[in-house]
């Protein structure tokens, strides 16, 4: 089983903010699409460690972990087999989580 660890704070950025692009340099968009989708299509497991940033905006975290479903097409059985969330605080986890369920049942509903 090929496994990765990413390190938000390590590997991206102490302060990710934003949605897209154009919010900056550290956006959930860019993080999904340089980090975590390839690294999905790689490996079996990607644990995420959020810990050790300055904290995460909704935007970051829907665009990021939603996008996955609305704009990667990947399914939710997929992220329930390879995505792993690492977090001191499980409130981040938990709204991961809502945020991929609910971007999952809007493409039912389309």
């Amino acid at each position: 089983m090929k496994k990765i660890l990413i390190s938000v704070a390590k590997q991206f950025s102490e302060t990710p903010s934003g949605r897209y692009l154009t919010d900056g340099p550290f956006s959930g968009e860019r993080f999904r699409d340089e980090l975590l989708y390839p690294n999905l299509m790689k490996f079996d497991s990607v644990e995420i460690d959020l810990d050790g940033t300055l904290g995460y905006g909704s935007s970051f975290l829907e665009e990021a972990f939603g996008g996955l479903i609305r704009e990667k097409k990947i399914s939710i059985d997929i992220l329930n087999q390879k995505l792993h969330i690492i977090s001191s605080r499980k409130l981040y986890q938990e709204r991961i989580w809502n945020y991929i369920e609910d971007a999952a049942a809007q493409i039912k509903k389309s």
